[in-house]
């Protein structure tokens, strides 16, 4: 089974969790400024260094580019690397506006490529064995879904809190508690409520929200922030006991805990895994054609749909205020 060789569209510090993944083969990256690309290039053992973006889209040796710029540039690029020839993967979110991530998936059909969103988080077993022992009944009928995940960001000038680059705490890793509500609930969401606090450049810093999963019955509630201490989790509760993913998003210590109706828990331990490596392993399948991909068109829109009515929730909540 051949690998395919991937390019790197930036040189973010997020591109370390994909080299560090070891079954991607990363053959060049880009910036915009030549010396940079040489020299991260030189520094991550990496063959080609390219000093524009259109470069590596032009680059024959390329057949994966990993998207990993900030948010505003992820579908412009997605769909220029797509018309290139390359499959993508795309670094979360795609875009807070379905219609984006809707055109970026027709590009996609229309060249024969394969686009992704990149939750690593979602490849993860413990992912798979949380729904499962929701499916099977171990907390008995689902009720509420409760996420979080917040930390602090000291840089003024961080790309995250720039408005014109799309950035906020829905955007960076609220994404995620939605992603994770939605994952568990096993559905999307028919309505929402959200409340913010912005900084001066009207980019929200936290945000709360609530989502209802008319289907089953069920609501979902979560919390994202830019300050405070490191804060992540994933739970759901049902009529007869609560999962806890402990550790959702990253998965340095994968535990899951589940508490009966008599108080009872049983932590439920799984083997580290490099979800990133899963990740690689499902874009080079779903490219060489051997399944479609865990994350497509349907999950993007999903997504997008979700953030698209949690900003104009919080939005209408100020307007009301």
């Amino acid at each position: 089974m051949t690998a395919l060789r991937w390019g790197l569209l930036s040189t973010a510090r997020i591109n370390d969790a994909l080299l560090g993944a070891g079954n991607a083969d990363v053959v060049a990256v880009a910036s915009r400024d030549a010396e940079r690309a040489r020299a991260y290039a030189e520094a991550k053992g990496i063959r080609r260094a390219h000093g524009s973006y259109e470069a590596l889209l032009a680059d024959p040796d390329v057949d994966v580019v990993y998207i990993s710029l900030p948010n505003a540039l992820h579908l412009l690029w997605a769909e220029r690397a797509l018309a290139a020839g390359k499959h993508v993967l795309c670094e979360k979110p795609l875009s807070r506006r379905v219609a984006d991530v809707e055109h970026a998936f027709d590009v996609a059909e229309a060249h024969g490529r394969v686009l992704t969103e990149g939750f690593m988080w979602r490849h993860h077993p413990q992912v798979a064995e949380a729904r499962r022992l929701i499916a099977d009944g171990a907390i008995g009928r689902l009720r509420l879904i409760h996420a979080e995940f917040a930390g602090p960001i000291a840089a003024a000038g961080d790309p995250r809190l720039l408005r014109a680059l799309e950035g906020g705490a829905l955007m960076d890793v609220g994404c995620y508690c939605v992603s994770g509500a939605r994952t568990l609930a096993g559905g999307e969401p028919t309505a929402v409520a959200a409340q913010r606090i912005a900084n001066e450049d009207d980019v929200d810093l936290a945000l709360t929200g609530l989502l209802r999963f008319a289907d089953d019955d069920v609501l979902a509630s979560f919390d994202c922030a830019f300050f405070g201490p490191d804060r992540y989790s994933l739970e759901a509760t049902g009529d007869d006991g609560r999962l806890r993913l402990t550790d959702p998003w990253h998965a340095y210590a994968p535990v899951l805990e589940l508490t009966r109706a008599d108080a009872s828990t049983e932590r439920i331990e799984l083997e580290p895994t490099n979800h990133y490596a899963l990740q690689v392993a499902d874009v080079e399948a779903a490219a060489r054609g051997e399944r479609t991909p865990l994350l497509g068109r349907a999950d993007a829109l999903g997504q997008a749909r979700a953030i698209e009515l949690l900003y104009a929730a919080a939005e209408a909540a100020e307007v009301a205020a």
